[in-house]
């Protein structure tokens, strides 16, 4: 029997930290109740965005979120990346890690997206390996994220829901259920999305993710660049009813708007769970500071019109 959630503590609602909101943060102390870092943002930095996260990491919870350790490639795990993403833990304390189950390079270079795997025997136990090796390594279970998908392996024998289940089962690790990319893929390749939800193991549901993302008619697209919609808040009441509450955040990285509008999405959340869990959510984390100012008190808008959120990435060191 394994621990619930693997013994993570449940956050409440927390948005995604980015450098257009720093000033924001430090000066106003927002009463949000965690942020989530992308790693390779601050791991090779030792200025001002590692100084700014210090700052932060004194005040609020902080999770570290990758998107560059390609689990599902056949080159070698990069021990060099390991070692920094180590440190950066050590340094900043994060409560869990997490990154994608995917691929991103193979033979050496790095496509700086998020590859989708082929769902096969073969795959799973490659992974579960590399999985078991990282988990060693970092000293501490890892959480994995379902990322969205625009084409498929038609070598695959199984559903990515099972696939992510063993997966997580057999290397004992954490998912990161994103609901967005979930809804994202259903249309792209046509599978019911509450199944999905679901079929994954949910006691091993350590977070969710919430976006926004782009109709392109044909498709689909996770660009993180607008409000959540409707079904996939319906698939997030879902998913918080069958796990019975997990840490919340929301993604927002391209035409970005000013901080108080990406934490008034996120707080959204709290018209889609029981008022026992809402008032969790909303106590989960002291709350530090004075009422967020209102919208034209608050950064300036920026704009990164990118089409991937790995992209974002680069975008966002400073």
């Amino acid at each position: 029997m394994i621990d619930q959630r693997l013994g993570h503590p449940h956050l409440g609602l927390g948005v995604g930290l980015r450098t257009v909101h720093f000033n924001h943060i430090l000066e106003q102390r927002p009463q949000v109740d965690w942020f989530e870092i992308i790693s390779e943002n601050f791991m090779d930095s030792r200025g001002r965005p590692r100084y700014v996260l210090e700052q932060i990491a004194e005040r609020y919870p902080i999770v570290m979120h990758g998107v560059s350790l390609s689990i599902g490639s056949t080159d070698p795990l990069n021990f060099e990346y390991l070692r920094k993403l180590k440190a950066l833990a050590h340094d900043v304390k994060p409560l869990w890690i997490s990154d994608h189950v995917c691929w991103t390079g193979v033979a050496g270079r790095n496509t700086h997206d998020l590859l989708p795997m082929p769902l096969t025997e073969e795959s799973l136990k490659h992974v579960v390996e590399r999985i078991r090796v990282l988990q060693d390594f970092l000293e501490r279970p890892f959480v994995f994220e379902n990322p969205s998908t625009y084409v498929g392996f038609t070598g695959s024998t199984m559903s990515e829901w099972e696939f992510i289940s063993r997966m997580a089962a057999d290397a004992n690790c954490g998912l990161l259920l994103d609901v967005n990319n979930v809804y994202v893929s259903s249309v792209n390749h046509d599978f019911d999305p509450e199944e999905y939800i679901r079929s994954v193991p949910h006691e091993r549901v350590v977070q969710f993710h919430l976006a926004g993302h782009t109709n392109r008619q044909t498709h689909l697209i996770d660009t993180h660049d607008s409000e959540v919609i409707d079904p996939v808040w319906k698939l997030y009441r879902l998913a918080h009813q069958l796990t019975g509450g997990v840490s919340t955040l929301l993604e927002w990285d391209s035409s970005i708007p000013p901080f108080p509008v990406v934490h008034a999405e996120v707080l959204k959340a709290r018209k889609h769970i029981g008022d026992d869990l809402a008032d969790h959510a909303m106590t989960a984390v002291p709350a530090f500071g004075e009422n967020e100012p209102s919208d034209d008190q608050a950064v300036t808008e920026a704009s990164c019109a990118v089409p991937n959120p790995l992209h974002h990435m680069a975008a966002d060191v400073q």
